[in-house]
């Protein structure tokens, strides 16, 4: 269940989030710890969130936080980074995680399969590229539902 002061806490670091480049993508006051600890996730949208950005916005939201009294008692600031999802989507994405194991599910099988498993090659207009073993598989764009990463080490 969401704490009561998360909205409030939203309303206030979106606007502080915005002039710094950056977005918030949620925040969870965890209360259970003592002192309760606010986590605030923002990202970079134009480039990887670093830790930069993630200094700047404490720095910023720590201010504005101590400015108001939404939060009255003690408690612990926490700006982090969402950290990497689990599916590729953009052509960044199919970029940056070339090498990396991933496993491709199609909506229907090609030569036999749903499920392909291998190091992501790279993506185009028509296909998406998988190294299995040394040998270069070509999967259809167009029957692909989704490729996300895999911890499989073994491809």
């Amino acid at each position: 269940m969401t704490h009561p002061l998360v909205p409030q806490v939203i309303d206030l670091a979106s606007p502080l989030a915005q002039r710094l480049g950056l977005e918030v993508v949620g925040a969870v006051f965890q209360t259970n710890q003592s002192p309760p600890v606010l986590r605030v996730d923002v990202r970079n949208p134009n480039q990887d969130t670093g830790l930069n950005d993630c200094e700047r916005m404490s720095r910023a939201l720590e201010e504005a936080l101590d400015a108001t009294d939404i939060i009255p008692d003690a408690y612990v600031l926490e700006v982090s980074s969402p950290g990497i999802s689990p599916t590729l989507t953009t052509d960044r994405d199919f970029s940056v995680f070339k090498g990396f194991a991933v496993q491709v599910s199609l909506a229907e099988p090609h030569q036999g399969k749903r499920e392909w498993i291998g190091k992501l090659t790279r993506r185009d207009e028509t296909s998406v590229y998988l190294n299995l073993k040394g040998k270069e598989i070509t999967l259809p764009r167009d029957l692909v539902q989704f490729v996300q990463l895999s911890n499989h080490q073994d491809v």
